[in-house]
Formats: C-alpha cells, structure tokens, sequence
C-alpha cells in the first residue's frame, strides 16, 4: 500500500505546485504560503479529531515531541524557501529541484539513520539529481 499513498502523494504534490503558482501571480510568496498553511492546520486536525487520534497526544514521548517540532519548523522554512523559488521561477524548474531532495533524504537516512546504502539507491539518487539538472537547463537554454 505504501506505493499507493507515494503515488497519491506525487500527484498531489504536483497538483499543489501547479496550483501555488497560478495562486502566486500576483500574491507575496510568503502570505501565499501562509494562505496554505492555514488550511493545512485545518484539514490536518479535522482529520485528527474526526479519527479520534487526538487521545494519543498524551502518548507521544518527549524525544518524539522535539523531533516533531523541529521538523515541523524546518518544513515552514522549506516551504517558504520552495514558495518563494515558485515566485521567481518555472514550476517544472522548482519542482524538479525540490524533488533532489531525494538526494539529500538518502544521504541523511544513511548518515543519521543507519539505512542501508546500495548501488540501486546510489545510481536512482543520482538519476533523480540528473534529471533536475536537465530539466532546469533546458528551460533556461529554449528562453535565450
């Protein structure tokens, strides 16, 4: 089922992509994103509450809860780094860089994580890393 949701999750997430920067024409990168993240508080506890999972609040560890937050931090400050690449440049370009992330998740999995490294995820890492470096140049070499 996991490949399910990650499929679900790309489409979605080029969906958003997509629709930020219809929505950033004319809006500060910045309030578009805090625009977003309103609804992203709402839908996020809806789902919470409507699935009763707000009970294990009370559950979740204290090195948890520091992990959590932190993430949830440095996920505002990517967004706002992501959004506003948006507002400056071509979805496919700041997408196809925002997904060499994958890149950097290998290495911190590897490093911080103690995930197994293999040739398979060493040469799709470095694949994905090509192909954003394509993507990004090759709009750039059809504008001059």
């Amino acid at each position: 089922m996991w490949i399910v949701y990650s499929l679900l999750a790309a489409v979605t997430a080029a969906t958003v992509i997509t629709l930020s920067k219809a929505g950033l024409k004319n809006v500060d990168s910045n309030l578009g994103f805090a625009v977003q993240a309103v609804m992203i508080l709402l839908v996020s506890w809806i789902v919470i509450f409507s699935q009763g999972n707000y009970k294990e609040l009370a559950n979740i560890e204290g090195k948890a809860w520091l992990y959590l937050l932190a993430a949830g931090i440095i996920t505002c400050v990517s967004s706002l780094l992501a959004f506003r690449a948006l507002k400056l440049g071509d979805a496919s370009q700041v997408s196809s860089f925002d997904k060499v992330s994958l890149v950097f998740s290998i290495i911190f999995a590897v490093i911080f994580l103690k995930e197994k490294l293999t040739w398979q995820i060493v040469l799709g890492g470095l694949l994905m890393a090509g192909g954003a470096v394509v993507i990004s140049f090759s709009s750039r070499a059809t504008e001059q």
